[in-house]
């Protein structure tokens, strides 16, 4: 049961990130389901990535709240999906570079904010990058519709990756705290 609900998460988290670029409202929501699932996953009757209640409702408020914020959107800024794969993209590396926080502390609050800031980072320099090629030029720094897009777009999109990167911060830790 445990290797099914590993790869059911998997699964569904791969899910949220597809569905990113189309359906932006649904994605936080998918991820937020892909760490529940996560948690449910035991082995020997200890779960295999203890995430605590208060962890999982905070999560649950966030979603909601990000999911509600894209709901009250301009129905027109809603339908856009220009540069959110960068956003992803960019977002999914700047996890990845906060998750390397491991090489120098093993505070996991410390590494929860480096794994949240690395993918604000990664976000914000992705769509920077967009901003750059032809397509991204009406949303240019200049323009005065920035920061205004980039934070419609951008908040859910760091939602779903934040919430894929607390278990690699988990899974990071464990194996530091217990060598093969």
């Amino acid at each position: 049961m445990m290797i099914f609900l590993i790869i059911l998460s998997c699964l569904i988290w791969l899910a949220a990130f597809l569905l990113l670029p189309k359906r932006i409202l649904i994605a936080p929501g998918l991820s937020y389901c892909a760490l529940v699932i996560l948690s449910f996953a035991k082995k020997n009757g200890f779960p295999i990535m203890p995430l605590s209640n208060g962890m999982l409702l905070s999560w649950l408020v966030i979603t909601f709240v990000v999911m509600m914020i894209v709901l009250l959107q301009n129905p027109a800024v809603r339908q856009q999906s220009r540069g959110v794969g960068y956003m992803t993209i960019g977002g999914i590396a700047g996890m990845a570079v906060g998750l390397l926080g491991f090489t120098f502390s093993t505070n996991l609050n410390l590494l929860y904010a480096l794994m949240i800031a690395g993918s604000i980072a990664g976000i914000f320099f992705g769509f920077l990058l967009f901003t750059n090629t032809p397509d991204g030029r009406d949303v240019a720094l200049p323009t005065g519709r920035f920061f205004k897009y980039l934070l419609a777009k951008g908040f859910p999109i760091l939602v779903t990756v934040a919430q894929f990167g607390i278990p690699a911060i988990i899974l990071i830790a464990r194996s530091l705290l217990s060598p093969i």
